[in-house]
């Protein structure tokens, strides 16, 4: 069973976009209903907002390698992107997905997808799990 995670921090509250975790598949979702606020000039998804929504989904897809309710801290240590089509209001999808890494560095990758099964993006990145005695 998914769980959503909605409005937990500042940026989620500023785009409006949604975490889900708990997929069977071990692949964290993370999604946003675009409209004009997330368009650039150019009348298309902003790159830096597709580029987030790739970013969480692969850092919650890392958490839940270690926590079922995708809450345990992973950073970015990279993240590489490639635009491959434009991204139009309505809902987008990314999804991440674990390629390789051990217990505390995972190697993902993401792809950003509209409703209409469109590919936008996809990406490769470097996560890392922060030891809860950082948090403090």
């Amino acid at each position: 069973m998914s769980t959503l995670i909605h409005d937990e921090t500042g940026t989620q509250r500023l785009v409006g976009y949604v975490i889900e975790v708990g997929h069977e598949d071990g692949c964290a979702r993370c999604w946003l209903d675009v409209d004009e606020r997330h368009l650039n000039r150019h009348n298309v998804l902003h790159g830096g907002i597709a580029t987030m929504l790739m970013d969480s989904a692969s850092g919650a897809t890392g958490s839940m390698t270690v926590d079922p309710s995708g809450l345990a801290p992973f950073l970015s240590v990279s993240l590489n992107v490639q635009f491959i089509a434009a991204g139009q209001p309505g809902r987008v999808t990314a999804i991440g997905k674990i390629t390789g890494g051990g217990r505390s560095i995972k190697f993902i990758s993401a792809e950003l997808r509209h409703e209409d099964g469109t590919l936008i993006a996809t990406s490769t990145g470097v996560f890392k799990r922060v030891p809860q005695e950082k948090l403090s």
